[in-house]
């Protein structure tokens, strides 16, 4: 069974897209956590992969934190992870380059899914990085060429994560230690 994957994301209205400012696998929940639960939320949620989602009314989810101090706790501790995984993205984007970038996305979507192959267009994640098509296909080709991926239309494969995590910038390896700081082995070891 694949793991779902999905992201947080903020219009850009002078461009007409969103961009991604966090990425949801198998570590945490989307809904229920950017403003409590309430409307209205600053960010809109797009299933990046399919997959297997739990669903629960916000309602019943409100019940269960009501009841549950450690459930509440949880959360807590989730949504302080969330927002370093915003504040990261944003100092990423501000210093690091388109290909530092793409590696960093496709590290943090196999940390959270547990795969290593992607539906996705390089169009969708131009857009998720912020940036044009042409620089992502700049780089994809280059990861191609250099066997640390392989695509075919839609579809990414990382080959050699190794070499991927070395084109990376630390911001993965930052969201991941301060996960495992704040909610010790979310992320499984397999």
């Amino acid at each position: 069974m694949r793991r779902a994957l999905a992201s947080f994301c903020v219009w850009v209205e002078e461009t007409g897209s969103s961009v991604e400012v966090a990425l949801v696998g198998r570590e945490g929940a989307i809904g229920g956590i950017v403003s409590n639960g309430r409307l209205p939320a600053f960010a809109t949620s797009e299933v990046r992969a399919a997959g297997r989602f739990l669903r629960i009314r916000t309602s019943a989810l409100e019940a269960a934190k009501l009841e549950s101090l450690a459930l509440r706790h949880w959360f807590a501790r989730y949504s302080d992870c969330m927002l370093a995984q915003v504040f990261q993205t944003s100092a990423c984007n501000a210093s690091h380059t388109i290909s530092q970038r793409t590696a960093k996305w496709l590290l943090a979507a196999m940390a959270r899914t547990g795969e290593t192959e992607f539906r996705m267009t390089q169009d969708q994640l131009a857009e998720m990085l912020g940036v044009g098509r042409t620089f992502v296909t700049r780089v994809v080709r280059q990861f191609r060429d250099q066997g640390v991926i392989e695509t075919r239309r839609g579809v990414f494969r990382v080959n050699d994560a190794a070499a991927l995590r070395e084109k990376s910038c630390s911001c993965t390896a930052a969201i991941e230690e301060h996960f495992d700081a704040v909610l010790h082995g979310i992320y499984p070891v397999e």
